[in-house]
């Protein structure tokens, strides 16, 4: 009986285009196990934090790039309507964000921030350009494939074949975050132009790698060094785990700082003056030597 069946079974594929057909299928689903067996595996499940801190951290490293120093010590007011009514929030990143990032950097260059227009002296008007994300995909090895299986199903009674599944020896994954932004300013009440910014463009990036089914290991600008998995970790011959910075004062813009409270003194206070009464034993006993 079961000779029967293998020989019913071996009937079935008795062409020699199927037969090559099975045995290199049978091959590819071998050396699929095969990798399989022999090598970790690592997923990520959403990237929707990674775009989300890859955006803002551009959008930081953008504000960063702007030097408000010729308006410091004058009166301003910031225009945001051409941010709000032409910006579509990105999760989180919203243009709420980045008029925040804005008045930080205005009142760390010591511009006297005012609430009103008919406050300021100089009106200082903010635009985004650009805001997104995008990435590309590298294999190393071959990619997932349903092309052997869809082949097979058109050859009549030949029996399925399951999808070739990745097998990559080297996998990374790239997502890049760019933000661009522009301020000028002008006197409120006379409307002439007094300065601008110039384009202030800047992108955040994060690399995953998976090596032979490893990882992912994670570096970039949002990741502070390089990670495995999440955690932190140290790569030899990769230089330090502390991530480099791009530009001269975004380490100033994301670091802690404290402002010291400048006390006025009161031009209203009146000091007392100090009177001496002349030494009158000194005086008559000089009288009397003359």
């Amino acid at each position: 009986m079961a000779k029967r069946l293998l020989h019913n079974a071996i009937s079935k594929i008795s062409s020699p285009d199927q037969q090559r057909s099975g045995r290199a299928a049978r091959w590819f689903v071998g050396m699929a196990l095969l990798s399989l067996g022999c090598v970790g595996c690592g997923t990520t499940q959403s990237q929707q934090a990674t775009e989300q801190l890859l955006m803002s951290d551009a959008v930081d490293r953008a504000v960063a790039e702007v030097n408000f120093s010729e308006l410091s010590g004058k009166t301003v007011f910031l225009d945001t309507r051409y941010i709000t009514t032409a910006f579509k929030p990105i999760g989180f990143v919203s243009a709420d964000y980045i008029i925040s990032a804005l008045r930080q950097q205005l009142m760390s260059s010591n511009c006297q921030l005012q609430d009103a227009k008919e406050d300021a002296e100089y009106i200082v008007e903010a635009r985004v350009g650009a805001l997104g994300t995008d990435g590309h995909h590298v294999l190393v090895g071959v990619p997932a494939s349903t092309t052997i299986s869809s082949a097979a199903a058109l050859v009549p009674n030949a029996p399925p074949i399951p999808t070739i599944p990745e097998i990559s020896f080297v996998r990374r994954d790239d997502k890049t975050a760019a933000a661009k932004i522009a301020v000028f300013a002008y006197h409120r009440e006379t409307k002439r132009p007094v300065w601008q910014s110039g384009i202030a463009q800047a992108r955040s990036k994060s690399h995953d790698t998976w090596v032979l089914g490893a990882g992912p290991f994670q570096r970039g600008s949002i990741h502070g060094g390089t990670q495995f998995a999440g955690s932190a970790i140290d790569v030899p011959l990769a230089g330090s785990r502390k991530a480099k910075r791009q530009g001269n004062g975004y380490d100033g813009y994301r670091e802690e700082f404290r402002y010291v409270e400048q006390k006025s003194q009161d031009a209203d206070t009146v000091v007392p003056a100090s009177h001496e009464e002349e030494d009158v034993t000194s005086t008559e006993s000089d009288a009397a030597d003359q």
